[in-house]
């Protein structure tokens, strides 16, 4: 049910920021890559403020840096702001993944590292507000101390590093700082892990919307520079302290209860999060099946193998006393996205049901139950895209689950049929379930890409557009704009006894 809730909410924000900005430049979209910008960020400016503190003085020389009017004190904000910033954009992109059911299977790998980042992220802001030992860091030292000290650790309670009238050791702030500086080794590991299931892992989002969130941040820094509380006072319990709402929102609830409790708290919803895979994993009988490839028909073009998203198919030696490479499938990294299915000329390889081969026997169905009047456009809907809502009169939708698991052969099928033309909706390409789908359907269709659409189709009959699920406005600009386009073309002929070509000679296949 809040999956359900949450997920509605999401497809509205995705509508309105697509309106606002454009599916090319809606930040949602791009969530992930934002976050791995900001830590680039936080590295760049970390690695310039690093040169001025000092472990002896940490307050001081963070008075020192806010002096600098033309390079620490902006610097200073601009590397608060952008550890603001990840934090926001990971939510976001947890919510998506957690929201469009991208957490269970191959997928689970991507969900626990990234439990894993935040963590870090979360150690690493935390030493960088205890270095600057103003109340602020002060309260979190405290209160991490006081944490500590319930779990069988240490010989002696961390508390009593913060008792006494003496300055505190430097080797507390130098242990700090290492943390400070050690933690992103770790992030950078588990980012590989992150992202070591999917092939050409995109990082960091399109340059514009790139230089524009660091110019945002920038702009923030220098406009608002970040306030520099007052100094921390080991003899004076602080009092009003400003609390950061992205890393200490958590400080007044975990205050005014026992260590333990919040142990318990914390240890339970961390469990909750890792075991969100397990949790929302559907019933063996309604997960999707994984690809599989008929060796028969295999001709080792090797193009399902680069396309897949997932590296989930290997080239492997034949077995069947032919020569050469045949594709394989690891059902244990496929996501049945059935791209693969798109990306096969003779329709070999695919999800059950979903092959090259199933979707022409769908076509013909499908046409086999109507006759094509002389303006109907077919709609080939994705089930993700605004596509998979209702539709206009004198609009024929012929739904697939995934846009880039269509077959060009569908498309040629309908064309020579008698269809005035075939608009293909899609989600936008940063935004589909199987990643690169909308990319690799565009190559196929357009330009030349295997398993292409043969020349004998007329391509001003053939149009993709790219229309999130709540964004139907973008839709019927784009069946209006089609339509237009087409009023200017003869009225097609429709052809009988349609063949198209669904096998390949291995002769074809060139010498390697």
């Amino acid at each position: 049910m809040l999956k359900r809730l949450l997920g509605r909410v999401l497809t509205r924000l995705d509508g309105w920021a697509d309106r606002l900005y454009g599916w090319r430049w809606n930040p949602l979209y791009q969530s992930g890559a934002l976050a791995i910008a900001c830590l680039a960020v936080l590295l760049v400016t970390g690695l310039y403020l690093i040169f001025f503190y000092r472990v002896g003085s940490p307050y001081e020389s963070m008075v020192r840096i806010d002096g600098q009017a033309w390079g620490g004190r902006w610097i200073r904000s601009l590397h608060r702001y952008a550890a603001d910033a990840a934090v926001v954009a990971v939510a976001v992109h947890a919510l998506r993944m957690f929201c469009q059911g991208r957490t269970w299977g191959p997928r689970a790998l991507a969900w626990i590292s990234g439990v894993f980042l935040v963590f870090l992220l979360y150690v690493c802001g935390w030493t960088g507000y205890v270095m600057v030992w103003d109340a602020h860091g002060q309260l979190l030292a405290t209160e991490g101390a006081r944490l500590l000290d319930a779990l069988p650790l240490f010989s002696e309670p961390v508390s009593r590093t913060f008792a006494g009238p003496g300055p505190l050791p430097s080797a507390f702030f130098f242990m700090n700082l290492f943390l400070h500086i050690a933690i992103p080794v770790g992030v950078a590991i588990f980012l590989w892990l992150h992202v070591s299931r999917v092939a050409r892992p995109v990082l960091l989002p399109p340059r514009p919307l790139l230089w524009t969130t660091v110019g945002l941040l920038a702009g923030a820094a220098i406009v608002l520079p970040a306030p520099l509380g007052p100094a921390a006072n080991p003899l004076r319990v602080p009092g009003e302290v400003a609390l950061n709402v992205f890393y200490s929102f958590w400080l007044p609830a975990a205050g005014s209860v026992s260590p333990a409790l919040v142990w318990a708290a914390g240890g339970a919803a961390a469990i909750a999060i890792v075991a969100v895979p397990f949790l929302t994993r559907p019933r063996e009988d309604r997960r999707p099946p994984s690809s599989f490839v008929s060796a028969r028909l295999c001709t080792w073009c090797e193009q399902c193998y680069v396309d897949c998203p997932y590296d989930a198919i290997r080239m492997v030696e034949r077995t069947d006393g032919r020569e050469g490479l045949v594709a394989r499938v690891n059902p244990s990294s496929c996501v049945s996205c059935g791209i693969c299915a798109g990306s096969c000329a003779p329709m070999g390889v695919g999800p059950p049901g979903r092959t090259g081969r199933d979707q022409l026997a769908r076509v013909r169905d499908f046409l086999a139950q109507r006759s094509f009047g002389a303006t109907d456009i077919v709609l080939v809907a994705c089930g993700r895209s605004a596509g998979g809502g209702r539709t206009e009169n004198g609009v024929a939708k012929f739904p697939v689950s995934c846009a880039g698991n269509l077959h060009s052969s569908v498309v040629e099928y309908l064309v020579r049929a008698g269809a005035r033309g075939v608009l293909v909706v899609a989600c936008p390409p940063r935004d589909c379930w199987g990643r690169e789908g909308p990319k690799w359907l565009a190559e196929r269709l357009f330009n030349e890409r295997e398993a292409e659409l043969k020349a004998r189709v007329d391509r001003r009959r053939v149009r993709v557009a790219y229309a999130s699920a709540f964004d139907g406005r973008a839709l019927e600009t784009a069946l209006d704009d089609f339509s237009r386009s087409l009023a200017r073309l003869d009225a097609p002929a429709g052809e009988d006894g349609i063949e198209v070509d669904t096998e390949c000679e291995l002769s074809q296949v060139p010498d390697r």
